[in-house]
């Protein structure tokens, strides 16, 4: 096939698929490509130049509607964290069941769910339907969606990013770097009463080390090991 916004390297197949998939696209399709971290920030074999094209070519508007950030742990075979990347076609006026939507050129949204899932065994990571949920509907808003309710930047988690704010960050794609830090809930404990607080968790926590300290030496001596004390 042709490469429309440049040759990718020999030896990583990262952007051969997502112009491979792009190409296949109908006039108003939408693909989501699951890609290793690294494709967000490589400036590697070119890989920096296709990115850059890909945001910035003036035939399409820009191909990249969504970069999510996900978890490490989601997947049997690696514990190494992916992204999505969600491409689209005709950002203009895109369609969905008959409903056109929002024109989303110069805009990029990026979704940040490094700390999202729950641990289902040692190795392994899922997403819950509420987490799922959430990622979803905050796509489905910035697009315009009927019914999907009104779009709004979430610090920590979610972002509209324009087209300057990502050139100032040389066309890498990390949500990271975009959605800033979440907004902490506000403290309106006195410090006299969290002094007090954290003091008195602090005495029960030795206090409770010393049994513990008492129980493993019974333990070790049971078993023959009392002289390592």
């Amino acid at each position: 096939m042709r490469w429309k916004f440049g040759v990718p390297p020999v030896g990583n197949a990262n952007y051969a698929w997502l112009q491979h998939i792009f190409h296949h696209l109908a006039p108003h399709g939408v693909a989501g490509v699951v890609l290793a971290n690294g494709s967000m920030s490589s400036q590697q074999s070119g890989e920096g130049e296709i990115r850059r094209a890909m945001l910035e070519t003036a035939e399409d508007a820009g191909v990249v509607d969504c970069m999510v950030a996900m978890p490490g742990q989601l997947f049997y075979s690696t514990q190494i964290p992916a992204c999505l990347w969600i491409l689209a076609k005709g950002r203009s006026n895109g369609q969905v069941k008959k409903t056109k939507l929002r024109d989303r050129r110069g805009e990029v949204l990026f979704i940040d769910a490094r700390k999202m899932g729950v641990l289902v065994d040692r190795t392994r990571r899922e997403l819950t339907d509420e987490e799922i949920s959430r990622i979803v509907s905050t796509y489905h808003a910035w697009r315009g969606e009927t019914d999907a309710g009104e779009y709004s930047d979430i610090p920590g988690f979610c972002k509209s990013a324009t087209l300057e704010e990502i050139r100032k960050h040389d066309y890498v794609l990390t949500p990271g770097r975009y959605v800033g830090a979440e907004v902490q809930g506000k403290d309106d404990e006195g410090f006299e009463d969290k002094m007090r607080r954290m003091t008195a968790l602090l005495f029960e926590q030795t206090e409770r080390g010393v049994e513990l300290d008492a129980v493993i030496r019974e333990r070790l001596e049971a078993l023959g090991y009392g002289q390592a004390f």
